[in-house]
């Protein structure tokens, strides 16, 4: 029997490691998800401890026992391997290379990074330093998982704003098969791209396929912003409360092309009780 639509939906969220790296599932159980994205370290330090062969073997069975959903891990908020600062640059380099050997260690298929920051400095040679860094590090690093460039808000010196900037970046490296991306509806609203209307999200995914290609396109991040469109803000709200609306998230939730693409909130939340209402929303804009 075919699968109905709403089964086949791919929606987590982004859940908590603070109890353990395999306590996502219980969440996520908890949730209803069939997705989820998580930290494999803290988001916010360099360093994290090494992961222990008892800790990889019941994380990794966790997932088997949830039929290997699609996992996602989010790298560092400090890394910017498009940094002019070549001491920074390298650090982030390597801490990149690190995150990216833990998602090989547990399974995880994707590990979503912002591209950079050019620091004030011009974006062209910016573009280059990310692409070179990419480079390197899936070099250093064999295996299958990916690295998701981000789209961004365009909020200060950061780069990727544009899909022009990630095709280019995409393009630098040879389209590296290892290298896709994840849009963030926030992210692209605030950078001026206006998909609520069926004319206007056409065009978003016309334009993202001419400089990117839409085969690159692996998860996305759903999130409501609370800035207008083009204020390069970067704040996110609950689905259907802000400047996007209901109306853009349905069409994302009852495109057809986009059932197999995992679909994660980063939505404001206090505790699993926001992530249930803005998934549950979602549910209601998927019928």
């Amino acid at each position: 029997m075919k699968k109905s639509h709403m089964q086949e939906l791919l929606i987590g969220a982004h859940l908590s490691i603070s109890k353990g790296l395999d306590d996502v599932f219980r969440q996520a159980d908890e949730l209803g998800c069939t997705t989820l994205q998580l930290f494999t370290k803290s988001g916010r330090q360099w360093h994290a401890k090494p992961l222990d062969v008892e800790e990889i073997a019941i994380f990794k069975a966790a997932h088997k026992a949830h039929h290997h959903m699609p996992l996602v891990a989010h790298a560092s908020y400090l890394i910017n391997i498009g940094s002019p600062d070549a001491t920074l640059a390298h650090k982030s380099t390597a801490a990149l290379a690190q995150e990216l050997e833990r998602c090989e260690l547990l399974g995880i298929h994707y590990l979503v990074l912002h591209p950079g920051s050019h620091r004030d400095t011009d974006i062209e040679s910016c573009l280059e330093r990310v692409a070179h860094n990419l480079t390197t590090v899936l070099n250093k690093v064999p295996g299958s998982a990916m690295i998701l460039l981000e789209t961004m808000a365009g909020q200060g010196s950061t780069v990727g704003s544009s899909f022009e900037e990630l095709g280019t970046i995409l393009k630098k490296t040879h389209n590296n098969p290892r290298l896709g991306v994840c849009l963030d509806t926030c992210h692209v609203f605030a950078a001026g791209y206006d998909f609520t209307t069926p004319t206007g999200y056409a065009q978003l995914w016309h334009n993202f396929d001419a400089h990117i290609g839409k085969h690159a396109l692996k998860v996305i991040h759903l999130n409501d912003s609370q800035k207008p469109l083009g204020s390069h803000v970067d704040r996110h709200c609950d689905i259907g409360t802000g400047a996007i609306g209901a109306a853009g998230f349905r069409l994302i939730m009852q495109d057809e092309t986009l059932a197999h693409i995992p679909k994660i909130l980063e939505t404001p939340k206090e505790s699993l009780d926001d992530d249930a209402r803005n998934l549950d929303a979602l549910r209601k804009l998927a019928k």
